[in-house]
């Protein structure tokens, strides 16, 4: 059957995911519109095919004992010199992402997987572009901030040509409404009702 790429990650709530995700865009990152903006669980994955169903049984199992939980955005950091990225620093509710992640990465499941490096909860504004486009996007966001509730995580597969397609969503427990729609961000499943409010600041 071959193999797919697949993701796993919390989306930016709108209007704030297809905002940063034109920003990105206009600092010159052309793989900004194939990217929806979100929060890394599981970073790029090639699993075989046939194991989607193993994958999406371990994912629900992951979200039906997960509980919501507060998302901050505040000003911007960057992983340079080690890796050309600038990215919106997550200041509350990173505690939530680092027990999630290590959840759906559980050594015993289906998408156990080594990462390059430490596990850092973060929303990537500006990848791999010049040096000079990437000091504008850490200055001009320096005092973004947004602010929503979690209350869950999805599944996304990178097609062949390089965007990433939402499978399906995992709210949290039995009682959650959904993960946040994201405006442009291409699915094979009818998006759930936006999850929480979000409020947001720049300068």
């Amino acid at each position: 059957m071959g193999t797919v790429t697949l993701g796993v990650s919390i989306a930016v709530p709108e209007p704030y995911g297809s905002s940063l995700q034109e920003l990105r865009a206009g600092f010159g990152d052309a793989a900004a519109h194939g990217i929806p903006t979100h929060v890394t669980l599981v970073p790029p994955t090639e699993v075989a095919a046939d194991r989607l169903p193993e994958i999406r049984a371990h994912l629900a199992e992951v979200a039906a004992a997960g509980r919501s939980f507060g998302m901050r955005l505040a000003g911007t950091g960057t992983f340079r010199p080690l890796s050309p990225v600038v990215f919106v620093q997550v200041v509350e509710g990173g505690a939530g992402c680092t027990r999630l992640q290590s959840q759906v990465r559980d050594p015993q499941g289906p998408l156990s997987r080594e990462l390059s490096f430490p596990y850092h909860p973060h929303v990537t504004v500006a990848h791999g572009i010049s040096e000079e486009a990437m000091d504008l996007a850490f200055s001009a966001l320096a005092e973004y901030e947004a602010q929503w509730i979690c209350s869950g995580f999805a599944l996304y597969e990178q097609g062949s040509d390089g965007v990433w397609r939402k499978l399906r969503e995992y709210p949290f427990g039995s009682g959650a409404s959904g993960v946040p729609t994201q405006l442009g961000s291409a699915t094979d499943s009818s998006a759930a009702a936006a999850a929480g409010e979000a409020t947001v600041r720049r300068s």
